[in-house]
């Protein structure tokens, strides 16, 4: 028996180049708000300078990567992608994150936590927040079923929701609990 389909797909083509215009990126991030936040997961933020590769990026061009807990940027990395990335480090199994190297990984189920929580996360990091969040990631070519990443949060996330309470990462009132799966 198959899998249900993803909910949301971000195929492995490459991605668009940010529009600084449409979508939020690092350089104007509260970079330290974010790197604390990503601190609290043991994680580590690793800049790069412009106009060079980010090691451990699954979709290159500025799309961030992830090589063990290590989460590589440049200035003109988008923020959804940093949050994306960083949600995969904290939803995989200890398994994988201990040979984390690039492709993140994992199952339907997931990948729609990953998607949930960096919306969640958004709302961490002034100036980001979950509005800002969801019109980026349609911006960016995120795709749902119903059309739109609000309308998928807003109506069709309750599996994900779900899954991310079962791994301890959301509490009831679906704020992170700074947990990684364990």
């Amino acid at each position: 028996m198959l899998p249900d389909p993803p909910l949301h797909h971000r195929g492995p083509a490459p991605a668009p180049a940010a529009d600084p215009a449409t979508t939020l990126v690092w350089s104007e991030t509260d970079q330290r708000a974010a790197g604390a936040m990503l601190a609290r997961y043991g994680m580590q933020i690793v800049a790069y300078p412009a106009d060079t590769p980010i090691p451990g990026s699954f979709f290159g061009d500025s799309e961030a990567g992830l090589i063990g807990d290590r989460l590589y940027l440049r200035a003109d990395t988008p923020l959804h992608s940093v949050l994306h990335e960083a949600s995969h480090f904290i939803c995989m199994d200890p398994a994988r994150r201990a040979v984390l190297h690039t492709d993140a990984g994992g199952d339907y189920p997931e990948e729609n936590g990953v998607c949930y929580l960096q919306i969640l996360l958004a709302d961490q990091i002034p100036g980001m927040g979950r509005e800002r969040m969801l019109a980026d990631m349609d911006a960016w070519g995120y795709s749902f079923r119903l059309g739109s990443a609000r309308a998928w949060f807003e109506q069709d996330a309750t599996d994900a929701r779900d899954w991310l309470r079962e791994h301890g990462l959301t509490d009831d009132l679906d704020r992170p609990t700074w947990a990684r799966r364990g």
